[in-house]
This record gives structure tokens, sequence and C-alpha cells, in this order.
């Protein structure tokens, strides 16, 4: 129904206004009593689904990636789709407008979409006033810095985020990896980002014990655009700083292979979708195979069907996310993965 009914309409809009559009929707759908409607539909309960990442159980392994629900206003409502968990986010200490519009474009050809977002969000406090209420999913927390904020000063957002966020989600996601907030992608420098990471993991000590809450999980996400040697340095700091896990990958910067006009695939900005696939494949079994497998992995990136899920998962996968596949492809993507994990079993 959504490929043949609603994505032609919702390709007929600017691709945020349709993101509006969308949020706009769900929210009333689920207002109206509809929420049930989408669970009968699109979830898949089985407890083989289940997986225990990070000491957290999951009902499933497929999860909505951060960038779609920024602002955490319906992190259960995108549980209805299936998802055995939604991160939200980014977001900063302070709120942000992002970058100028026009900052969102779908590249149908490639079944693709480049965005500069830029952190738009209304700020970390008010994500945690929405977090507030009782969770119906596993909620991630993405944090990042403002684009304001120096490089040098980046752990104090960082630590804003986390301390913030801290009784409200269930883990934590390090953004250092877009391409959207001018030198961010420094920070992933073997000095600078083992430095924020032990700055995290000592703050997560002193919250745990000060509020009473267990040590939330600490996650890394990376960017697909890392050398062999730049990811030999990431697992160098996962083992020094005993971070939890890694999420492999956020969008790239590079346009190699892409069929759409030269004008729109050349636009600024991060390229997520099936161009994106193979890439981040290569790093989620680079970093699995040079690690040992010493530490969980997200898979993310490019996952538009079952078979691209899997392939994840083979890779050295324990969860996989979608953003781009579930805007070209809707909610029966999630409940087809999960048919297919189920199937392999």
């Amino acid at each position: 129904m959504y490929k043949i009914l609603i994505r032609p309409f919702l390709f007929l809009l600017d691709a945020e206004t349709a993101h509006h559009v969308s949020f706009r929707a769900i929210c009333l759908f689920s207002r109206i009593g509809l929420a049930g409607l989408f669970r009968r539909f699109y979830q898949l309960k089985d407890p083989r689904l289940e997986r225990e990442v990070f000491g957290i159980r999951f009902k499933n392994p497929v999860g909505l990636a951060a960038g779609f629900d920024k602002d955490a206003k319906l992190y259960n409502e995108f549980s209805d789709f299936g998802f055995g968990f939604v991160e939200i986010g980014t977001v900063t200490p302070k709120p942000q407008k992002g970058n100028p519009k026009k900052r969102l474009f779908r590249l149908k050809e490639d079944e693709a979409i480049i965005n500069r977002m830029g952190f738009n969000n209304k700020g970390v406090f008010e994500a945690a006033e929405h977090l507030k209420k009782k969770h119906r999913v596993i909620v991630g927390g993405n944090i990042g810095k403002n684009k304001t904020t120096t490089n040098e000063d980046a752990i104090k957002d960082y630590m804003i985020c986390f301390e913030a966020l801290f009784e409200h989600v269930d883990y934590f996601v390090v953004n250092v990896s877009s391409p959207n907030t001018p030198g961010l992608r420094e920070l992933q420098d073997k000095e600078p980002l083992t430095r924020l990471l032990k700055k995290l993991k000592n703050q997560n000590s002193k919250l745990s014990k000060k509020s009473g809450f267990k040590e939330k999980p600490i996650v890394l996400k990376i960017a697909p655009d890392l050398t062999e040697e730049q990811l030999l340095d990431i697992v160098s700091i996962m083992k020094e700083t005993n971070i939890d896990g890694i999420i492999a990958t956020n969008t790239t910067i590079s346009r190699e292979g892409l069929k759409s006009h030269l004008i729109l695939s050349e636009e600024q900005g991060g390229l997520s979708g099936k161009p994106l696939k193979n890439r981040s494949t290569e790093v989620i079994r680079f970093l699995a195979e040079k690690s040992n497998k010493a530490f969980p992995i997200i898979g993310v990136g490019g996952i538009h069907s079952p078979e691209d899920a899997l392939e994840k998962l083979d890779a050295g996968a324990d969860l996989v996310q979608l953003y781009t596949g579930f805007v070209y492809e809707g909610p029966a993507l999630i409940k087809n993965i999960n048919k297919a994990i189920l199937q392999r079993m």
C-alpha cells in the first residue's frame, strides 16, 4: 500500500516537507486510534527475534536510525511499525535551526538521499521532556555538539547532552561523523576521540552512582569514509576506552557511481541509501574481523531489502538500522526483514 498509494504522493512534495507531512500524519493516526491497526499490519512478535546486545534486550534487531525523530516526539509511535528500537536525535545542548534550506534531496534513480540538515533540533532539554513518557520501545539517544561550539570545547556539549538524557534513554550514541557540521569529523581522530570517550565513560560512572541507574551503554557512530588505517585506530580506541559498541556507518561524502543528474548528485551533504550499501558492509566486516568481534556493531547504510539486512548481519552486525530504506520501501520492510531472519533459522 505504501509504495502504491502513499509514496507517490509524498514524492510529489519537497523532501523535507514530505518528512514533516509524514510526521504529522503518524501523530494524527495515533491520536485517532489507528496505532492498533499499524501494529496488526507491521509488527511481528516472536521470541526468536529477540537479541541481547549491550546488556539490553531488544524485541527484534531492526531499528530506526537517528535523524527521523530528532526531538523525541514519536518514538513510541514508530514502534507501532515494528521497530525493535528507535534512536532519537542528533540532539545538541542548545536549540539550532541547522543549515539553510533547501537541504534535503531525493536521488530517485539511485534510491538515495543527500542531506545537509546540520543537526537541526530543539535542544536536548526539550527532547528530555518528551522522553519522560513511558517507553514502549528501546530508545537510544544520539548526541552531538552545537555548530558554534569549537572542537576544543566539544566535550562540554557532549557532557551536557549525556547528563540531560541519562535517566531517559537506554543507550547513547556519540555522533562525531556527520559531514554537515563543520570540523565535526576531526573529532574522529585518535587523540580527541579517545579523550572524549574517556570523559563520557567517567561521567557515566558518576551519574550511575548519583542516580541509582545502571551505567548506560555508549556507542560510537563512525563515517564510511575512514581509511583502513583510521578504522584500525577505531578498533584500538574501542579497546582502550572500553566503549560498548559501534554504529557503522553514517552518511558518505563520496559520490562514486551515482546515476542521478550531476546537478543533484553534487549537492553538498551526506549521501545515504543504496549507493552506501556495499561500503557500509565492508566497514562492518573489517571491524568485526580486525577486532575478533570484540564489540557489538549496529549496521546501517543502504538497507532496502531483507537480503541487504541479512548481508549486514552476516558481515558481523548484531543489529541493523533503517532510514533511507524506510523512506523508499515503507514500514513493510521492517516486517519483511524480521520474516527473513526467522526463515533463515
